[in-house]
């Protein structure tokens, strides 16, 4: 015996609709707080900007008491002193540690913890989470190298102003001994950051970048053409050459850097450490 209900109402239930995928500019601004929720992060920023301008300083002071009161004497290279202790190869030291260290921790804090299973969780692209941790990394360490830069010239060339020794920031390769010290920042803290997808560990992951940053470079010379093409694609020799002005009295060795070609070393460190970090992380699990 069959009944039938009049009008009866059927109910569907539709099936539940994926999540939509998260936006880019979402997940920068959830890795820009988790950047700065570190809580050493804004005291190692802060005292590291502090150090590298006293250490920029401190070399334009010295100039400044070995330069006579009207000024130097022609044709002794003032631009290029000027140029050269507003940021110095000491200062140059300390920020590629201290960038490869931020950029190490930013991604091993999260290995550490376990956090990055929670991290992956939540968004299961990895390669969407990587590339905006790079894009936070690399937007503060562009910032403080900028700090630090700017103000070490603006510092240095007041001081030497005093001497007449001093130059301006629109004087002929000036700009570009600026830009190549702000940008050594984001370049070498996304070293680390790769070093940090690859290795896991942060003691490991500073020592290896100090292998690479540091050593390479006093590994090869430039008398031979194949050594000089590793050492001229390594970031502190970029920087070396992007850091000479006047050539007149610099003795330069059988295969020389180029302008051009430093740049494309800066820029091919930054994308190839993005790529070896969102490349490691799809092929090895958490």
């Amino acid at each position: 015996m069959t009944t039938t209900v009049p009008n009866a109402t059927v109910l569907t239930v539709d099936a539940a609709e994926p999540d939509p995928r998260p936006r880019f500019r979402d997940l920068y601004a959830a890795e820009w707080i988790r950047f700065w929720s570190l809580r050493s992060m804004p005291w190692v920023l802060g005292t590291g900007l502090l150090v590298l301008v006293a250490v920029n300083l401190n070399a334009a002071r010295y100039t400044y008491l070995n330069t006579e009161p009207g000024g130097p004497p022609p044709g002794s290279g003032r631009v290029s002193q000027a140029l050269n202790v507003s940021f110095t190869i000491a200062a140059v030291d300390l920020l590629m540690l201290l960038a490869v260290g931020v950029g190490a921790a930013v991604v091993v804090a999260e290995y550490s913890s376990g956090m990055i299973r929670t991290t992956f969780s939540a968004v299961p692209d990895r390669r969407a989470v990587l590339l905006a941790k790079a894009g936070v990394l690399a937007t503060a360490m562009l910032g403080l190298g900028t700090v630090a830069a700017g103000v070490s010239f603006w510092a240095a060339q007041a001081l030497l102003g005093r001497r007449h020794a001093g130059v301006s920031i629109t004087e002929p390769g000036a700009l570009r001994v600026v830009a190549a010290a702000a940008l050594l920042a984001p370049v070498c803290a996304l070293v680390g950051f790769g070093l940090g997808v690859l290795i896991r560990h942060a003691a490991a992951t500073v020592v290896a970048g100090v292998l690479v940053l540091f050593l390479l470079p006093a590994s090869f010379n430039e008398n031979h053409a194949w050594s000089a093409a590793i050492v001229h694609a390594l970031p502190l020799t970029a920087w070396r050459r992007l850091s000479w002005v006047d050539l007149t009295n610099v003795l330069l060795p059988p295969h020389p850097a180029t302008v051009a070609g430093s740049w494309l070393a800066y820029a091919g460190w930054a994308v190839g450490s993005v790529l070896l970090a969102v490349t490691v992380v799809r092929r090895r699990d958490v």
